[in-house]
């Protein structure tokens, strides 16, 4: 998939998840509209403003920008590390692994791909998220996995 496509891609999922907020009944009066609140991992917001944040909630629904896995090791232990960062930003913004709702995993290798279900398995509870897996070009930080999130609160 080309760059320009992933962009249109993911922008399309962010469109469908916000309206799937803006229907919720919890946020449908007009007193209680939805806000993005920006959950920074130490709890304060960083003196310069970051290229991106990590996690932002809105509404009921958590956003979680991809993580990937920055030291030598394989497949296995990269996307281990991952879900467990993954489910440590999950509950500190008062969600879990079994409140995600979507998943996308960039592989660095298309090989890997056995090797990455391995460890993705069973970490979501018995009912685990929709996913899309994609072999990227290109990866992070030397990452051999990044997964990003959307789950609900």
């Amino acid at each position: 998939m080309k760059k320009n496509d992933r962009r249109a891609f993911l922008g399309k999922t962010v469109a469908v998840a916000a309206s799937a907020a803006a229907l919720n009944p919890k946020t449908a009066s007009a007193q209680d509209k939805p806000i993005k609140r920006v959950v920074y991992r130490d709890g304060k917001k960083p003196e310069k403003t970051p290229m991106f944040n990590s996690t932002v909630t809105y509404g009921n629904l958590i956003f979680i920008a991809g993580v990937g896995a920055h030291f030598p090791g394989d497949i296995k232990a990269h996307t281990k590390h991952v879900l467990d960062e993954i489910q440590k930003q999950l509950e500190g913004a008062g969600s879990s692994m079994e409140k995600v709702l979507k998943c996308t995993v960039f592989l660095a290798h298309s090989e890997d791909f056995q090797g990455m279900n391995e460890m993705f398995t069973g970490r979501f509870g018995p009912e685990p998220p929709v996913r899309t897996t994609i072999a990227a070009a290109w990866v992070p930080g030397d990452s051999l996995v990044e997964i990003d999130v959307i789950a609900s609160l």
